[in-house]
């Protein structure tokens, strides 16, 4: 089996601490800015530079999660970030934003880049593409099986997969909820959680539909190992230093073939116990909350677990060498495998009545019980009738180990290429906007199809909707073919895009980046959708460079920002629609009432009504509200064309959308005004 990497979350320096000393071979932390749990405490960059080399003294890497996507006005900003976060000799970056990797390479070319779980990547082909771009891992969505795991870890990237801590509701990076609610976003590092809020089928008040159980596959690590995965990511950066301690040592034990202690860890922290998520594929009993006797097991608990990281933990053997010589300094040389150092002291003294031997010198150079390092052998060249104090030696002892403790850390410590990058987006090509705004629409039934062939230039359509009746009467040069939002027949899905390709559709829909790699391999040209989190000009650059047409910029960006933006990638912007809120791969609504009951819809604790749409292997859940933008339009500069989302809409339905028509019921601007907070 494998040597499979543990790598703990850290919100502090205790938590830190407690991750090291139980076990951790590496830990993931995030900084005051840029990171997706802003409202962890976090590291400073001197407490990053304090964290690496703690994690170095330890043999362990240190991995900055940089996964937020970033604003054109914070890139400089970031550059400067990053390049202090390289000198502080971090290991790697975790990283969700297209123009943040690109920036990253153009500050510390030999950066070690890691594609978070926010980039929604869920195929072989996914992965493989981020292997091509040169990122050294992935770490792919939660809502994986074993099989799709097992594809991913055979693509030559190193894989990361979540084994124990929360699960999103949504696929991480496809959530929009907190951010269109209360203007908190979670691809920003400020999610609000509103997922775990009373929602129901029915409207029961005391009813948390879109809360899901805490993930554990601790029982199921060394299955896991042997499918090739490396590393096993522990989730909690906002949890206690006891949370983590505990779930780094069960997880420890697991992979030595004992069975975790699953009670323990429920104590500890459970939302209704645990799911193994999506691994076996069944997706059942996966739905919890956090509840009063989960909060009072976890008082009783943690003095104990305490215990576990309360002393160093001992990740080497020293060896120690004495030379006593009369009238010569003592030297004590101390090794750790092919790296040794030495203290030298003063000269000894003529014994006078017992004269310091091996068994004096193992006594007192044992005695290493605030370092890292175990004691292994002692060998000594000890002149006759000399006595060395007790005192002086335990100063030779301190003496050693902290210089080789100190020549431990600078050989763990990566060393950069940092460059004088200053970031410049570039030439710009502001988009022709003479004359009415071009529209693409996406279409859900067979009859708004139809009737926005009408209206639009493009039509984005989802490649099962694509009949011989449709291919027979829609101009194919008009068709945008729509994979699904989340892949599960990668294989399935290819063989079906490319009979659509002899069919003369050339067009593909790329709502992540599966659909990029699958799109460029078959030949398709490529519009990217919004849910690609395009929110700076670097990613729309970024993204031209790798074959796209065009863009729908992020939903999550206000009017100002969108105008600010220097790209010759054509961007557009969702001007009508429900947005859909989360895409997930379970669906609330079944769990609460069954299929045959289905309500279509979730209901908040304000009574408003969220639709909820089901495709084959998940499900969206819409805004309550439809965004209608179509009486700014002069408003929104910069903007080469307009997306409309169709949903419920009949014929004249989308007639109207299309022809610029305030919507019955309530509307909203969603962020184009307000913004999302930062």
């Amino acid at each position: 089996m494998k040597q499979t990497e543990i790598l703990a979350p850290a919100g502090s320096m205790e938590t830190l601490r407690a991750a090291l000393r139980t076990g951790a071979q590496a830990v993931y932390i995030g900084g005051k800015r840029f990171s997706a749990r802003s409202s962890a405490a976090n590291f400073s960059i001197d407490e990053i530079g304090e964290a690496a080399a703690l994690c170095h003294r330890y043999g362990a890497k240190l991995d900055l999660a940089v996964n937020t996507v970033i604003s054109d006005d914070e890139a400089s900003g970031f550059c400067e970030y990053i390049k202090s976060a390289a000198e502080c000799g971090v290991d790697a970056f975790i990283v969700q934003d297209w123009g943040c990797a690109e920036l990253i390479r153009r500050c510390v070319p030999d950066a070690v880049l890691h594609g978070s779980t926010q980039m929604s990547v869920h195929t072989a082909a996914g992965a493989s593409m981020l292997r091509d771009l040169g990122y050294a891992r992935v770490v792919p969505a939660r809502e994986l099986d074993r099989d799709t795991i097992a594809r991913i870890c055979k693509t030559g990237i190193e894989t990361e997969i979540f084994v124990h801590g929360a699960l999103c509701m949504s696929v991480s990076g496809q959530c929009y909820m907190s951010a269109m609610i209360g203007s908190r976003s979670a691809n920003r590092g400020c999610c609000g959680q509103a997922c775990r809020l009373p929602f129901s089928a029915v409207g029961s008040k005391d009813r948390a539909a879109l809360s899901l159980k805490d993930l554990s596959l601790l029982p199921r690590v060394r299955e896991l190992a042997e499918l090739g995965v490396d590393s096993f990511k522990i989730e909690g950066r906002m949890k206690r230093p006891e949370y983590v301690a505990s779930a780094v040592n069960e997880l420890k034990a697991a992979l030595d073939g004992n069975a975790p202690d699953m009670k323990l860890l429920r104590g500890v922290f459970s939302r209704s116990g645990f799911t193994d998520g999506y691994y076996t594929g069944k997706r059942q009993d996966m739905f919890g909350v956090r509840e009063k006797d989960d909060v009072i097991s976890a008082h009783e608990l943690i003095p104990k677990i305490h215990e576990l990281y309360r002393f160093e933990r001992k990740a080497y053997t020293a060896d120690f060498h004495a030379v006593i010589k009369a009238w010569l300094p003592v030297v004590i040389t101390a090794k750790c495998g092919d790296i040794s150092v030495s203290a030298e002291g003063e000269a000894p003294e003529k014994a006078l009545n017992r004269p310091t031997d091996a068994a004096a010198l193992e006594k007192q150079l044992s005695k290493l019980g605030d370092t890292v390092f175990s004691f292994g052998k002692l060998t000594a060249d000890i002149g006759e009738g000399l006595m060395v104090p007790a005192g002086k030696l335990n100063e030779l002892r301190r003496d050693a180990a902290e210089r080789l403790t100190e020549k431990i850390i600078r050989r763990n410590t990566p060393v950069y290429t940092i460059s004088g990058y200053i970031p410049d987006a570039g030439r710009y090509n502001p988009p022709n906007r003479n004359g009415r705004l071009p529209l693409r629409t996406f279409c859900r039934t067979a009859a708004q199809i139809k009737a926005a062939a009408e209206l639009s230039k493009y039509i984005i359509v989802p490649e099962e909707l694509l009949s011989e009746e449709i291919l027979g009467s829609v101009d194919t040069e008009k068709l945008i073919v729509s994979p699904p939002r989340f892949i599960t027949d990668e294989d399935g899905l290819a063989e079906r895009l490319a009979e659509l390709r002899r069919a003369g559709v050339n067009r593909l829909y790329c709502h992540t980046p599966d659909c990029i790699a699958i799109g460029k391999r078959l030949g398709f040209k490529l519009h990217g959708s919004f849910t690609l989190n395009v929110f700076n000009s670097y990613s729309a650059e970024y993204l031209r460079g790798l074959g796209l047409e065009d863009c729908i910029f992020s939903v999550e960006a206000d009017l100002p920002q969108i105008a600010a933006v220097r790209t010759e990638l054509p961007t557009g912007a969702v001007i009508y629609g429900r947005l859909p809120l989360m895409l997930t791969r379970n669906c609330p609504i079944k769990n609460e009432v069954g299929c045959g009951k289905c309500t279509k819809k979730l209901i908040d604790r304000t009574g408003r009504e969220l639709p909820v749409i089901c495709s084959r292997n998940y499900t969206e859940i819409l805004n309550a509200d439809r965004l209608f933008m179509s009486d700014r339009l002069d408003e929104m500069k910069n903007t080469a064309f307009g997306a409309v989302y169709l949903s419920d809409e009949d014929a004249e339905g989308t007639r109207a959308a299309l022809s610029g028509r305030r919507p019955k019921g309530n509307i909203t601007r969603g962020l184009y005004y307000r913004g999302i907070s930062t």
